[in-house]
């Protein structure tokens, strides 16, 4: 009869786990912390900007002293829609931002005239102006170029002024305004139903 194999008895291990002090601890726990802020804060800086309305140029919209975030990343994807509120780059290259609606698109003809303004023969209907427009002119934009105006048409440093905004100088769409309080909320953009808005 072959003998039985002999069982072998691991002794328990000895070993004790290594313990950080709570101090170490501590410190990886602030590290890891601060890490993880500088990411986030990267990315959202990457994607978003904050910016500060000054002058009456966007009333009755938007009032001087608010304070907004703007999407950098709205228009990768489509391009910039009319009605949209956009912020933008001085086409005078003075590094100042701009802030304006978008009214004339791309390879559009945009003609001011009777107090309105008309794109490509078709008579524009802008419910959130609170007076009509105090001056003329006609503009044909190039395949980059935007016209872009304020909403306080008497008194507004835009495109009836300096002419159409190139494509590039744009940097985002207004999104929200977080400051003062009692403006809190979206930025009010307007969707127009046909290429005439009508």
């Amino acid at each position: 009869m072959e003998p039985s194999p002999a069982v072998l008895e691991t002794p328990e291990s000895t070993e004790v786990p290594i313990q950080r002090s709570p101090i170490r601890a501590f410190l990886q726990e602030i590290i890891e912390s601060l890490f993880l802020a500088l990411i986030i804060y990267l990315v959202i800086n990457a994607i978003t900007g904050r910016f500060y309305v000054r002058g009456s140029s966007m009333e009755p919209s938007l009032h001087n002293g608010q304070y907004l975030i703007v999407s950098k990343i709205s228009y990768l994807f489509k391009e910039p829609q009319r009605g949209d509120i956009v912020v933008f780059l001085s086409p005078h290259a003075t590094g100042d931002d701009y802030i304006k609606r978008i009214i004339g698109l791309p390879g559009e003809q945009v003609e001011v005239r009777d107090g309105a303004v008309w794109i490509n023969g078709y008579r524009l209907d802008e419910p959130y102006l609170s007076t009509g427009v105090p001056y003329t002119g006609s503009w044909v934009l190039g395949p980059d170029e935007y016209f872009v105006l304020g909403d306080n048409r008497a008194n507004s440093s835009d495109s009836h002024a300096w002419g159409p905004l190139p494509r590039k100088n744009i940097i985002g769409k207004a999104w929200l305004c977080y400051w003062p309080p009692q403006h809190w909320g979206t930025v009010p953009h307007h969707s127009f139903s046909s290429p005439g808005g009508d």
